[in-house]
């Protein structure tokens, strides 16, 4: 893997607009809410047959897809605001071996890659645009790892959905194409872990992903099956990624409110052509 040590990226300023998500929140109305960050449309260029899909499809995406999508693309832009955090906050990135570092990069350009396609069918931001994390997120490599994985095991379960519930083949395939990616991701957090280093707090040997159970790093990919978390509709997916959205959820679960991180979107650069997305069909 190619060290893309390059790359800058800043941290992000709290937000001091108000929280979208901080009257009484439901998973219904957590699904409509809507953020002020657009997107320009240059950077949509690449995702036109979707855009047409959204626009010209015989039938268009149902009420029910178009409620995935929305949980989708929050979870996109919690992944994107996650791992830009990491790359340009986190004191262990600096010290992890160019391999590791290439892979958190390469995985940043996919989840914006990922939010992209879906505001193109969405035709809306994000339900939030400010993500709020547990103490200590970023500054101890442990936590960093641990809620890594906590997410990316979220995001396949919530595209599992997707390929269980969406109203066309187009949509199901678009969904474990994401999900596949989403799995490449959980399995090489898990090899970051070792290659911690001992002023970090390393090696790191288990990792605590959704399931609340530590679990050894040897193999990191320990999975004969990607696990579904037991969801059986959208609107779980959202429920557990609420505490990073909403402050007064982000409260209750014991969350540093003190500190917001924006989500900014970017035009992403995927490492390889032949990775990138070509239409809904494949």
């Amino acid at each position: 893997m190619h060290d893309h040590r390059d790359l800058t990226i800043g941290q992000t300023e709290p937000q001091t607009a108000s929280d979208p998500l901080s009257a009484p929140t439901t998973r219904k109305n957590f699904l409509k809410g809507a953020a002020v960050a657009g997107v320009g449309a240059s950077s949509l260029g690449a995702l036109a047959p979707a855009a047409a899909f959204a626009r010209g499809h015989k039938k268009g995406p149902t009420r029910g897809d178009v409620e995935i999508l929305k949980a989708a693309q929050l979870a996109e832009a919690l992944a994107v605001t996650t791992y830009t955090n990491i790359i340009g906050t986190a004191p262990f990135f600096k010290n992890i071996p160019a391999d590791d570092q290439g892979y958190l990069q390469g995985a940043l350009q996919e989840e914006m890659s990922h939010y992209l396609l879906e505001e193109s069918l969405t035709g809306k931001p994000a339900a939030a645009s400010t993500f709020y994390y547990p103490p200590k997120m970023f500054a101890d490599a442990q936590t960093t790892l641990d809620i890594l994985v906590t997410l990316e095991d979220a995001f396949i379960a919530a595209y599992l959905v997707g390929v269980r519930d969406f109203s066309t083949a187009d949509l199901r395939v678009t969904a474990a194409r994401i999900m596949g990616i989403e799995s490449d991701h959980r399995t090489l957090a898990r090899v970051v872990g070792p290659d911690v280093a001992s002023s970090d707090g390393g090696p790191i040997e288990q990792i605590t992903g959704f399931q609340k159970s530590a679990e050894s790093v040897d193999p990191p990919n320990n999975n004969g099956y990607e696990r579904t978390l037991l969801l059986t509709n959208i609107e779980q997916a959202v429920e557990a990624l609420t505490p990073f959205a909403s402050k007064e959820a982000a409260a209750k679960a014991g969350f540093d409110t003190s500190k917001a991180y924006a989500f900014k979107s970017f035009t992403p650069k995927l490492p390889n052509p032949l990775g990138e997305f070509h239409s809904l069909k494949g």
